[in-house]
């Protein structure tokens, strides 16, 4: 080969290096747009499913997955508590709200409990008793995203009676 076929083949490498470097770079960048776009497009405040407990089928529509989820959930409440007397002096309200989390590992936890200031006078271990029926919990699978566990909030009403 004389110098001035090798100069142009040399030209010609570097010609097809740098392109495909480019072309290299293109497909990079295609790759994280569709990325940003997908993860754009996931509704990150819902998940795919429900968390589970050892009797919910995780097959069936995630309706019936967070209906099977919300009615142990109550039962299990309302199991917990049903020897404790709830019972409040007229003009307290009676539902309390409880919001809990289910973290990756199943675990719950009280965020906050939402009540008439009356009722930690009337029953100031309201909290414990909540806080303990929870923690008696059977076993639970997390709620997914994507297929990946993830922490999930909840949110429960207790009703109590009131006398009078």
């Amino acid at each position: 080969m004389n110098a001035c076929a090798m100069k142009y083949f040399l030209s010609y490498c570097l010609l097809v290096l740098f392109a495909s470097c480019e072309l290299f770079v293109s497909k990079e960048k295609k790759t994280q747009e569709l990325v940003n776009k997908e993860m754009l497009e996931i509704d990150w405040n819902d998940i795919d499913s429900y968390p589970l407990f050892e009797n919910c089928d995780e097959t069936l529509t995630k309706m019936v997955q967070r209906e099977c989820f919300e009615q142990e959930v109550l039962t299990h409440c309302a199991k917990n508590l049903k020897d404790v007397e709830f019972t409040l002096l007229s003009g307290a309200d009676s539902i309390i709200q409880v919001d809990f989390l289910v973290d990756q590992e199943g675990r719950i936890s009280i965020l906050e409990i939402q009540k008439d200031p009356a009722i930690d006078t009337q029953m100031p271990n309201f909290d414990q008793l909540i806080e303990q029926s929870l923690q008696k919990m059977p076993s639970l699978a997390p709620a997914l995203k994507r297929g990946i566990p993830v922490k999930a909030k909840f949110r429960i009403p207790i009703l109590l009676n009131t006398g009078g």
